[in-house]
């Protein structure tokens, strides 16, 4: 299909619900192999596709050129456990926001939004893990919660510390909370701002 909107559509209302994720590609295609097949629309004025019979979507992937780019990958719900775990190793209730979010329909999981900032968020289980892993760094941040990151060295953490917490942006080598740099003012802002596709790391440049 050639609208990002429909495939994300599609991704979060039939694929996660059937197997629990859902993916958003970006791929070309040899335009003399596609020129073969007329451009259809699907359901409505602005949603065009090429359709192609199954029996030839082998042939179709042969002619697939470059890179197949995962543009966005959609979660199914979080179970609870994971959230109880994350209460009994931080003492702390992650926000009824975020569980809302992790326990909804689908999430965005990680991928490219629209603002053109790569976004990767967290489960309680993984924060629990890198939370573990980065040892003296988890000490320097008290009432952290790494709940993302830019996929890279930008981690986005909360301050469990304050009520509403904050969501703040921090370098994997931070000694401290000093340094960070708030991103939202609460975890339902970012949440917006990601669905929107409008979020934008703030570096503090």
């Amino acid at each position: 299909m050639l609208n990002r909107w429909y495939a994300t559509k599609i991704a979060r209302e039939w694929n996660v619900p059937a197997e629990g994720v859902g993916y958003v590609t970006r791929f070309d295609v040899q335009r003399s192999y596609l020129d073969r097949y007329e451009v259809q629309q699907a359901g409505g004025r602005d949603v065009l596709e090429y359709w192609i019979p199954a029996e030839e979507l082998d042939d179709f992937n042969a002619h697939i050129v470059g890179a197949i780019v995962e543009e966005a990958d959609f979660r199914g719900p979080v179970g609870d456990q994971e959230f109880a775990d994350a209460y009994e190793a931080l003492g702390r209730a992650l926000p009824a926001a975020w569980r809302t979010y992790l326990q909804g329909e689908s999430w965005f999981r990680r991928g490219w939004l629209a603002s053109g900032a790569y976004v990767w968020l967290n489960t309680p289980r993984e924060l629990l893990e890198l939370q573990d892993a980065w040892g003296e760094g988890t000490d320097a941040h008290p009432g952290i919660a790494i709940i993302g990151g830019d996929g890279s060295r930008e981690q986005l953490v909360l301050d469990l510390r304050c009520d509403p917490a904050p969501v703040m942006l921090v370098d994997v080598s931070s000694g401290g909370w000093d340094s960070a740099i708030r991103q939202a003012d609460d975890v339902s802002q970012l949440i917006s701002r990601i669905e929107a596709g409008t979020f934008e790391f703030d570096f503090g440049d």
